[in-house]
């Protein structure tokens, strides 16, 4: 998961743009990146780190310009890559492009031999991004006429990176000289909103991955935009759209991914029209309601969150079992979030350098512990044994969200089938494993139902990490298991052999 930012406005972006990435910084802490356009010209620093050690005093002066695009990143890869493919990625041809990418393709490899083979573009780093960046170059390339790109021209090239591109992603670019295009995948599954400042001092036009930049910057949110629509706003704030995306299996119809509603996204942000604050209190709710119904038999003392996503459905949840909530855990907020970490060993022992439990509220107590989801299980069993180290007498698990037993391919770092807690195991070989007296996960129904609550008027999501229902359709067995071996290590030519026969199996109907 990354978080992407483009502003452009009548006086310099730089501020603007470092404050909106300290923003979205809960979206990604593996590195960061700005570009700036002066002209014809592009200012650009980006390096691993938090955005607070990334840019410096003498780094935010030489990022002049009134338009410019941020990225903060984690990598979707399972490792934490290089400086390299830190974005933004710039081409030079046939005009100067930069561009940052949420989100992640699935016929990558497909992509890169097509490049490589047909539109002789060359890629530098294993980052999909980059390739998507030139599958767009390639295609205003050939939209073109005397030296010059019309609108029609541009929107054209983006219906051909839809027609070529699967997968997930949220894109702001920049073309030198034209202004800023932003464009989101032909399903919406990744975020991508849009916010305009028109007051007399500042006037300008905000792309963001989350509508909380807008509260904290002074631009108010205006829409977000559609499944495969694109956005161009040219260099003298004039603004045009149209839809891109041919609607062919299901494309076109928003399918947002769920789990940003339950995890990643800050509470404060509105995305496709929901509340993510009030989606997550209804989880609670719909919680609640399951624990009264199936385990009633349970004695709960006290409800205590896992710190920080979790907070509004555990609040919820105690107000509607009649249950005292309770903050157990202390956290330090100087650690990085664990779920984001490349490396188990890694994982495993920030742990308990980042959450520290308070015995007055475990003691003698039978504890109902909230969390927003199980993924490997490591922290969950971490956490459980600190409230039995703090003198709990009975420990049980909620999770907010239901058992996570597939991979998600679109842009979230989630471990392979085999390292997923849930894939293949019950409700009771899970409390086992974690270490809990039991588990209660929510069901999908209710979870889809919680973000309906919330103003989300849409029938369709990406919930493929819980139901392994991949919408994009391109999604197989040998793609997982391409996937399985990069991750396990295999050498990246054999990496590369499988995507390719990935790709040809999909193509094929293989």
């Amino acid at each position: 998961m990354c978080g992407i930012l483009g502003v452009i406005a009548n006086d310099q972006v730089n501020q603007l743009l470092y404050d909106g990435l300290q923003l979205l910084q809960h979206r990604g802490q593996d590195a960061a990146g700005i570009c700036t356009m002066e002209g014809n010209s592009f200012h650009m620093r980006k390096a691993k780190g938090l955005v607070r050690d990334v840019f410096r005093t003498r780094d935010m002066r030489d990022l002049e310009g009134a338009a410019g695009i941020a990225h903060v990143r984690y990598p979707t890869a399972g490792s934490a890559g290089s400086r390299a493919e830190s974005q933004p990625f710039y081409v030079n041809s046939p005009f100067g492009i930069v561009l940052v990418h949420n989100g992640n393709l699935t016929n990558t490899a497909q992509l890169k031999d097509e490049l490589f083979r047909d539109d002789l573009r060359h890629v530098n780093t294993g980052s999909d991004s980059e390739v998507l960046l030139n599958v767009l170059a390639h295609e205003l390339e050939g939209a073109v006429t005397g030296r010059r790109l019309s609108h029609d021209a541009i929107f054209d090239a983006v219906a051909r990176v839809h027609q070529r591109c699967r997968g997930a992603y949220a894109v702001v670019a920049m073309i030198a000289g034209y202004g800023m295009l932003a464009f989101r995948d032909p399903w919406g599954i990744r975020p991508l909103v849009l916010g305009e400042r028109d007051d007399e001092v500042e006037r300008g036009w905000m792309f963001s991955s989350e509508s909380v930049t807008f509260d904290a910057l002074g631009y108010r949110m205006v829409r977000d935009l559609k499944p495969g629509e694109a956005v161009l706003v040219t260099l003298d704030g004039e603004l045009d759209s149209r839809e891109c995306a041919d609607r062919e299996g299901g494309a076109g119809v928003l399918s947002p991914c769920i789990f940003e509603y339950v995890y990643f996204a800050r509470p404060d942000s509105v995305m496709d029209g929901v509340s993510v604050y009030e989606a997550r209190l209804h989880m609670g709710e719909l919680l609640a309601e399951k624990m009264r119904r199936d385990f009633a038999h349970i004695d709960i003392d006290v409800v205590i969150p896992i710190p920080d996503t979790s907070r509004p459905s555990a609040l919820q949840l105690a107000n509607h079992m009649g249950v005292l909530y309770r903050e157990g855990f202390i956290k330090n907020r100087y650690i990085g979030r664990t779920f984001i970490m490349p490396g188990q060993g890694v994982r495993k022992k920030s742990v308990r350098q980042k959450l520290n439990g308070m015995p007055i509220e475990f003691a003698g107590k039978s504890v109902l512990l909230v969390d927003d989801s199980i993924v490997r299980g490591t922290t969950s069993r971490e956490i459980i044994q600190m409230a039995r180290d703090c003198g709990a007498r009975k420990v049980y698990f909620a999770s907010a969200s239901p058992p996570v037993r597939f991979p998600n391919v679109y842009g979230i770092d989630m471990p392979t089938r085999a390292e997923l807690l849930a894939n293949g195991r019950s409700d009771e070989q899970i409390a086992r494993e974690i270490g809990a007296d039991a588990v209660i996960y929510q069901d999908l129904s209710d979870l889809v139902r919680a973000v309906q609550m919330a103003g989300g008027n849409f029938a369709r999501f990406d919930a493929s990490c819980f139901d392994g229902d991949y919408i994009t359709g391109d999604v197989n067995e040998a793609y997982l298991a391409a996937l399985e071996a990069g991750r396990n290590g295999d050498g990246p030519a054999a990496v590369t052999r499988k995507t390719r026969q990935m790709d040809l199996n999909l193509r094929t109907g293989g």
